[in-house]
């Protein structure tokens, strides 16, 4: 599984926003070369001890921490607030920095660390409030054993913590007090509880297609938007469920009945908001606003098409074991160290007074497991993608908002935020009945709607619009409660008990038991609106597009047992939407991924065959390109006259349509598709929407700036972040092309001439240009001989630091990053090495993860992190995972507890 400020955003730089310092960089550039401060002695003050034994405030006994060969601790206690005490001091010790800067971020508090650079990032963070709910939810809402747990982990953080100098903590301190006087405050349960509100964030759904439909208007019309979100090809991918109605007459949702048809008219993109913008007016407001998005850390990855995850769950008929198969790899960003850690927690004699025994995934800075198995049941998750958020035009006085011609005031309150070397800074932050004025955040923003194309039932715009956000995360919910009912859950019926508290961020969970069953739930709070559906930003002053409320938990949907024998959750659409009455979004991932899946197990499975666990693994790493499957044939058939283009056209020929990381063909064909979009689509975007660096010209009656008086054009460059640019070449652009595909003549196949090429008009004419363009971009990247050509060459992951690491001179990245790897695989494959066409081929998300689990024979079962348990750079376990992974190995996962003895290299032993 899971982004400003009283001046305007300041232009970006580079990739997307990271946490960077300047002055911090090159502070660490000097330690290096000052006497060796930066020596061996330095490193390895911070890592941690993990033989003997230790002593702990407050433990009532004795904890065992046994690690394996990868640092992967399996944690044993006799009771369970010395369990997760003992996992706040464990994970302190691998990853307190990591933990550190991640609370920072959630409470809008960067700038104390990192000074000036951040303060617009804080401010925006502090108007959506993260910390402020995530306090709500502990004094008022979560369970009092939720706080008791939550407490016992900060306890082990801050024992951990205590009489430590910063510098034996993590070296980034030893930097960071070259230029800073940052002192480390205690770890408190609210910390721990705010991680929750930024899964929500990079996991909360369609927000940028909201913002990305409405910047398009300043030059598409209506119907090429439309043609830009197709609907969900049902025919072609199929949902999660292929059965499933509401009952009428109990109101509860029925996995068994119902169904469409096989066809299914899938969803509509149209105008349904009415009021909503639909035209340039709100454009530089608009692309202001992504551009604010832009500048918030990428704690998960860029959002959009390719966050998500692949999950299955394969039933024991189907199974060489008996029993089930569950398998799960989240797509998230690359990080160092990885944004998941492994560990095992084990009551050593599990009864109704310690009830814990599970392993899996969690995060650092959170207690309990988020994915994984206990002694009964396994389970993961996929991201629904459900639409939790809508943006609103308000209309704004000095006084409040307009609602139904009556005026309400404001709720407001001021935030103060520290900074690192400099004043504080001060800031108000505005709600309106929806959520805060994001608008406030930038100077653009604040007259929104100067000339807002709204309808005629919209008031005079006076001194303009502004912009709110509703969104279900800014309200306190239940999800830590969710957690830890996961980890103690026995059977399916627990198991839905714990997910109907598991509220943001909306998640596909899949289920298996050691009784054979398995299982799919969806949960998650997610809004019923009243008029409109979330697609375009709606009209605040209308009170007619409210939310009415939540879709109850029984009308979610379910699954329990299908006939078919296995569930698959690829972020594709639940279920056909004429068998289910409610809305989850109109904006799914489109099914590339999971259909791939279930043609696997559909393919594997036939004439009675069975699936190993090899075989889950295996179809981890399947990294064939569907798009190839249709373009690649019409490829082929073109007249090319050029030697030097025919020569890579010929690595065409033959190809199995794998992108492995040795793949010549993989390469040429990838730039092709990029150049298929560029030429056909990316060109006919807003500047807004596409990536710096990409200038195009333009009729002066398109943009703004001087006009070419000889050619009576505009040079215009793009302004969105390459990681989020449009078209990103995901699912969604699949299925903007199949249907054009068929057709020798579009309004997409034109495009002008240039000094090089002339203006094209047919789809064979762009394919050839597309081609041709390829080829010279390849030869600048890879050389002339084609031969040479690699697709893991091109499409590389270079793993950093998400501080110090992420620029600067070269001395700090070979200290902290580590890299590149070559990789396979690609956008939309099932092997999701994610790249986004329209910013280049670097890999920007990831299969952060992998596991198969092997239900009932749980020491069987294998898993495999990213990059290591450590945090410390030059620790052993830093990334010593990350070349397996690259290649899609497992390692064997121990749980039982022979096995874990087996596999322990260390053991430490904390006492009271």
């Amino acid at each position: 599984m899971p982004s400003n400020t009283t001046a305007p955003p300041a232009k970006k730089k580079g990739r997307r926003a990271r946490l960077i310092l300047l002055v911090l960089v090159l502070a660490l550039v000097a330690g290096v070369g000052y006497g060796g401060y930066w020596g061996v002695s330095t490193v390895r003050t911070s890592f941690p001890q993990t033989t003997g034994e230790i002593r702990l405030d407050r433990l009532s006994g004795e904890v065992e921490v046994k690690r394996d060969a990868n640092g992967v601790p399996q944690i044993y206690a006799d009771n369970e607030t010395d369990l997760f005490r003992a996992q706040g001091y464990v994970q302190a010790q691998d990853r307190f920095y990591e933990m550190d800067v991640r609370r920072h971020v959630t409470a809008g508090r960067l700038s104390e660390m990192f000074g000036e650079s951040q303060v617009e990032t804080d401010s925006f963070l502090r108007t959506l409030g993260w910390r402020r709910v995530a306090q709500q939810e502990y004094d008022s809402v979560l369970s009092p054993e939720t706080k008791k747990y939550l407490q016992a982990y900060a306890e082990g953080v801050n024992a951990y913590l205590k009489d430590r100098d910063p510098a034996g903590i993590s070296v980034e301190y030893a930097a960071l007090a070259l230029t800073n006087d940052y002192a480390i405050e205690p770890w408190t349960p609210v910390d721990s509880v705010a991680w929750l509100k930024a899964m929500a964030w990079d996991l909360r759904g369609n927000m940028q297609d909201e913002i990305d439909r409405s910047l398009m208007t300043s030059r598409l019309s209506a119907s090429q938007i439309k043609q830009l979100y197709p609907e969900y090809p049902y025919a072609l991918h199929q949902p999660i469920m292929d059965r499933g109605a509401v009952d009428e007459s109990t109101g509860k949702f029925d996995p068994k009945a119902g169904g469409g048809d096989d066809e299914g008219d899938g969803v509509t993109t149209g105008d349904t908001q009415g009021d909503g913008p639909d035209g340039s007016g709100a454009q530089s407001q608009l692309g202001a606003l992504s551009e604010v998005l832009d500048t918030i850390p990428a704690l998960l990855g860029p959002n959009g098409n390719g966050i998500g995850s692949n999950s299955w769950v394969v039933s024991g008929k189907l199974t060489t074991s008996g029993k089930p198969l569950l398998a799960n790899d989240p797509h998230l960003a690359p990080q160092l160290p990885s944004l998941w850690y492994q560990m095992g927690l084990h009551c050593r004699s599990v009864s109704a007074t310690c009830r814990y025994d599970v392993a899996g995934y969690t995060f650092s800075g959170m207690p309990g497991v988020i994915i994984g198995h206990n002694d009964k049941i396994a389970w993961g998750l996929t991201n629904l993608g459900a639409d939790v958020t809508d943006l609103y035009l308000e209309k704004i006085g000095p006084d409040g908002y307009l609602v139904d011609g009556k005026v309400k005031p404001f709720t407001s309150r001021e935030e103060t935020i520290k900074v690192a070397g400099g004043e504080d800074r001060k800031i108000t932050v505005r709600s309106t009945g929806h959520g805060p004025l994001v608008s406030d955040r930038s100077s653009e923003l604040e007259t929104v709607g100067q000339k807002a194309p709204v309808g005629n039932a919209a008031p005079d715009r006076g001194t303009g619009y502004g912009v709110s956000l509703q969104w279900t995360a800014l309200q306190p919910g239940r999800s830590m409660d969710a957690i830890f009912a996961l980890d103690r859950a026995k059977d399916f019926d627990s198991f839905r008990a714990a997910a109907k508290n598991f509220e943001v961020p909306s998640q596909n969970l899949i289920y298996a038991d050691t009784e054979g069953n398995i299982g799919y739930q969806s949960p998650g709070k997610i809004p019923q609106r009243g008029t409109g559906d979330g697609t375009l930003p709606a009209p605040g002053w209308d009170s007619r597009y409210r939310w009415k409320g939540y879709i109850p938990f029984v009308q979610l949907p379910y699954e329990y047992n299908p006939e078919r024998g296995y569930i698959v959750t690829a972020n594709q659409a639940v279920i056909d939407e004429k068998a289910y009455p409610d809305l989850l979004t109109k904006d799914w991932g489109y099914g590339s991924r999971s259909q791939r899946i279930n043609d696997l197990i559909e393919s594997k499975t036939k004439d009675g065959g069975k699936i190993s666990p090899d075989d889950m693994r295996t179809m981890q790493t399947d990294n064939r390109s569907e798009i190839a499957t249709l373009l690649n044939p019409l490829l082929l058939k073109i007249d090319i006259s050029d030697p030097y283009v025919r020569e890579a056209q010929k690595l065409l020929e033959g190809w199995d349509y794998t992108q492995e990381p040795d793949s010549a063909a993989a390469a040429y064909f990838n730039a092709v598709w990029r150049n298929v979009l560029k030429l056909s689509f990316g060109n006919k975007l807003p500047k807004e929407l596409r990536a710096e660096g990409d200038c195009i010209n333009v009729r002066p009656a398109e943009a703004t700036g001087p006009v070419d008086e000889q050619n009576k054009l505009v040079r215009e460059c793009g302004e969105r972040d390459p990681d989020s640019a449009q078209p990103d070449g995901g699912d969604r652009w699949y299925e903007v092309v199949r249907p054009l595909l068929k057709q020798e003549k579009s309004e997409w196949w034109t495009t002008p001439a240039n000094r090089l090429d002339p203006a094209t008009e047919t789809r064979d004419q762009l394919l050839a240009r597309a081609m041709k363009d390829a080829r010279w971009e390849l030869t600048a990247k890879l050389g002339k001989d084609v031969s040479t050509w690699s697709w893991g060459r091109l499409h590389q992951l270079t793993l950093k630091n998400q501080t110090l690491g992420t620029a600067g001179p070269g001395v700090v990245q070979q200290l902290l990053n580590r890299g590149p790897w070559n990789l396979g695989g690609g956008e939309a494959a099932v092997d999701a090495t994610g790249w986004n066409a329209a910013g280049g081929y670097d890999v920007i998300w990831v299969p952060s993860m992998r596991m198969v689990v092997n239900v009932g024979d749980w020491d069987r079962s294998r898993w495999i992190n990213l990059t290591g348990a450590s945090g410390h750079a030059f620790h052993s376990n830093y990334t010593d995972q990350t070349d397996a992974w690259a290649k899609g190995e497992l390692y064997d996962w121990a749980y039982g507890k022979a096995a874990v003895d087996a596999s322990t290299k260390d053991t430490l032993v904390l006492k009271p």
